[in-house]
C-alpha cells in the first residue's frame, strides 16, 4: 500500500493523566478485540449485508457510469450535481483531484456540487450557467431530503424553459434507493433517468458508489483506480488483522478517548486532501457520536493552520489526538535562485521550492507536537492520486467502523439528527 502509518510517537510507558501520552498496553488490548470486529467484517460481505464492503471488487457497474459521464461530458459545459453531506463530500474530495479551484480537467465540464441551500449562492449560480448547457444530478437516498427536493425544484422550471420539458428531463440524472419516495415521483413524472443508490449504503459511506464516481468520471478520474486501492486496504485487513493499519488506527482512537482525549484532529498537508478533512468529519462524527460515546472531530489544513489553531493545540488542553497526512512535496515546484535573494533575512529560502517549503513545516509541525508531548500520528503517502485516495476512503472507514465496534455503539445510523429534520418541516408548514 502506498501509505505508512505511524503511531509511535502517540505512546508513552508512563503516559500523564493531562493526556500527554496513551499506553501502548492499552492500544494492544484494543487491537487483539478488533478482531471480533474484523471477522463481523467479513462475514457481512459474504453474506452481502454490506455491500460497501464489495464495491471495491465491483467493476460491473462501472460501465453504465462511464457511459452517463462521456454523454455529460460531451453535452454540458456545466455539471451541477445537488446533495448534501455524505451525497456530496466524498464527490468533492475526489473532484479536488482534477480541479484544485482553478477549473475543470481538460474535455471536463465545470462541476457545482451544491449541498447547502443559501438563495444567493443558488442566484449567483443561475447566472454563471447556461442553462440550455447545463447538465443535473440529484443525490438523495432516502429521496426526501428537504434540501435536496427544494435545490431541485429551484433549478427545474429554469431547464425546462430553456429546453422544454423532453429536452430538460435529458439534462437531469436521479439517484435515490429503489423505492416510492418523492425524488423517484418526481422525476419519474418528468421522465428523468433514476438510478439506483443502494438502500444498504449509507450517505456517508458512499463515495465507493455511483454516489462519488458518477461525479468523479464526468470529472475525468479513474473510478476503477478509486476502487482497487480501497481494495487493497481491506485485504490488508483481512491478511494482518488487528496489526493492520485500519485496526491500530481504531484501536489507537479508542485509547485515546478513555485517556481522555476527545477530541481528533485530522491535517493534511495536502491542498488536494482539503475536503477530506469534510468528508472524515462527517464519517466519524455521525457514525461514533452517540449513547455518550464518541470523540469530536476537527478538521485543519497544513500550513494554513499553523497560523490559527497551532497556538490552541500546544499551548491548550491537553485533550486531542493529531492525525498529520503527508504526501512527496520536497522538491516539488519552482526553485527560488540564491542569486534572487538579496536580504540575508531570507538566505534560508534560497534554492528552495514551495514544495520544500511544505515538506519542512509538516516535519516540523509533527516533530513539535511530539516534543510537547501531544499524540500525533503520521499517514504517510507515496503519492497522491485515484488509488491511494481509494486506500485513505477505505482505511478510515474502516478505522471508523472498527471503532464502532470497541465503543458499542452502531456506526451505520443517525437517530439524534431526525428531530432537527422534523421541526424544520413543522416550520416550513407554519406549525411552530
Amino acid at each position: 500500500m502506498p501509505y505508512q502509518h505511524r503511531i509511535d510517537r502517540c505512546l508513552a510507558e508512563r503516559p500523564g493523566a493531562d493526556g500527554t501520552g496513551i499506553a501502548p498496553a492499552a492500544v494492544a488490548a484494543l487491537q487483539r478485540r478488533t478482531q471480533a470486529g474484523i471477522d463481523a467484517l467479513a462475514a457481512a460481505k459474504r453474506d452481502d449485508a454490506l455491500p460497501l464492503l464489495n464495491l471495491p471488487e465491483r467493476t460491473d457497474d462501472l460501465e453504465r457510469l462511464t457511459e452517463l459521464a462521456r454523454d455529460f461530458r460531451d453535452r454540458f459545459d456545466d455539471v451541477i450535481v445537488l446533495g448534501t453531506g455524505g451525497s456530496s463530500l466524498g464527490a468533492k474530495t475526489l473532484l479536488a483531484l482534477a480541479d484544485r479551484g482553478f477549473g475543470p480537467a481538460p474535455g471536463a465540464p465545470r462541476l457545482h456540487l451544491m449541498d447547502n441551500v443559501d438563495p444567493v449562492t443558488f442566484a449567483d449560480l443561475e447566472a454563471a450557467t447556461d442553462p440550455t448547457r447545463t447538465g443535473l444530478i440529484v443525490i438523495s437516498k432516502s429521496g426526501s431530503t428537504a434540501e435536496t427536493l427544494l435545490q431541485f425544484m429551484t433549478l427545474w422550471p429554469r431547464l425546462e424553459g430553456a429546453l422544454g420539458r423532453a429536452g430538460a428531463a435529458r439534462a437531469v440524472v436521479a439517484i435515490t434507493e429503489p423505492a416510492d419516495n418523492p425524488l423517484r415521483r418526481l422525476a419519474g413524472r418528468i421522465g428523468a433517468v433514476v438510478l439506483d443508490h443502494d438502500p444498504k449504503i449509507g450517505g456517508r459511506y458512499a463515495v465507493l458508489s455511483l454516489v462519488g464516481l458518477l461525479p468523479a468520471l464526468i470529472g475525468g478520474l479513474d473510478a476503477a483506480a478509486v476502487r482497487r486501492g480501497a481494495a487493497a486496504v481491506w485485504r490488508a485487513l483481512i491478511a494482518q488483522g488487528p496489526d493492520s493499519p485500519p485496526a491500530v488506527g481504531a484501536a489507537l482512537a479508542v485509547a485515546a478517548a478513555e485517556a481522555g482525549l476527545n477530541q481528533t484532529v485530522l491535517m493534511p498537508y495536502v491542498d488536494r486532501l482539503g475536503w477530506f478533512g469534510f468528508w472524515f468529519r462527517q464519517l466519524w462524527a455521525e457514525s461514533l457520536g452517540k449513547q455518550g460515546r464518541g470523540t469530536t472531530p476537527i478538521r485543519a489544513l497544513g500550513t494554513v493552520d499553523q497560523h490559527s489553531q497551532l497556538q490552541l493545540y500546544l499551548g491548550g488542553p491537553r485533550d486531542k489526538l493529531f492525525t498529520l497526512i503527508t504526501a512527496p512535496s520536497a522538491g516539488v515546484g519552482r526553485v527560488v535562485a540564491r542569486a534572487a535573494i538579496d536580504d540575508p533575512a531570507l538566505a534560508y529560502l534560497a534554492d528552495h521550492s514551495l514544495g520544500d517549503l511544505l515538506d519542512a513545516e509538516a516535519r516540523a509541525t509533527y516533530e513539535t507536537l511530539a516534543r510537547n508531548r501531544r499524540p500525533v500520528r503520521l499517514v504517510a503517502l507515496e503519492r497522491l492520486d485515484e488509488e491511494a485516495l481509494g486506500e485513505l476512503f477505505m482505511h478510515f472507514m474502516l478505522e471508523t467502523m472498527l471503532a464502532a465496534h470497541l465503543i458499542g455503539v452502531d456506526p451505520f445510523d443517525q437517530p439524534a439528527v431526525e428531530e432537527g429534520k422534523v421541526l424544520a418541516r413543522k416550520y416550513l408548514a407554519g406549525e411552530g
